[in-house]
């Protein structure tokens, strides 16, 4: 529970719901500023081949929805190697674009305390781990108390389940983002 006595899963599926009315409403997708959704669709891009080979054919999407001072973020991964099921993958939004080939362009996580961050944790930067379940799918939701600035930046998923350090190994294929 958390302090408004709400379980995370029960918020969790509450701002699910919220970001898939929004998109079903049809709202324009404009940038991510208070009251409005962006979305981003496309094919994962892999970073590093031999390890990345269960996303070659993956797809994503991320939802990022701001209101006031905080956002919710929704990603979606279809079409991962259902070899992979039961595995979990740590996914973040990075202060870089997304090129194929080319991890280290990705840059950083985004942090909103600045660069260096000053504090890492999933209250300072947009966490997206999911696990691939037996039809090559994942799908993660979060909440941060803070609006991502525009910018050409990425997700990128890892090879590991995030740590509380924020690390999560290998970078292995991303999704552009840019609003």
């Amino acid at each position: 529970m958390d302090r408004t006595g709400t379980s995370p899963l029960l918020r969790r599926a509450g701002i699910a719901v919220a970001c898939t009315a929004v998109l079903a409403a049809g709202a324009t997708l404009t940038p991510a500023v208070a009251g409005v959704a962006s979305s981003f669709r496309g094919d994962l891009r892999l970073l590093l081949d031999a390890k990345g080979a269960p996303f070659a054919e993956a797809r994503a999407s991320l939802t990022l929805v701001g209101g006031g001072d905080a956002s919710s973020a929704v990603l979606v991964v279809h079409g991962v190697d259902p070899g992979q099921a039961g595995r979990t993958f740590g996914a973040h939004l990075h202060n870089g674009p997304c090129i194929a080939g080319a991890g280290a362009a990705a840059g950083g996580h985004y942090n909103h305390t600045g660069t260096p961050p000053t504090s890492v944790s999933d209250q300072t930067e947009v966490w997206l781990d999911f696990t691939v379940n037996g039809g090559g799918n994942g799908q993660s939701v979060t909440h941060v108390p803070f609006v991502p600035t525009p910018g050409q930046r990425s997700v990128v998923v890892h090879e590991l389940p995030t740590a509380p350090d924020g690390k999560a190994g290998d970078r292995l294929a991303c999704l552009p983002v840019e609003w």
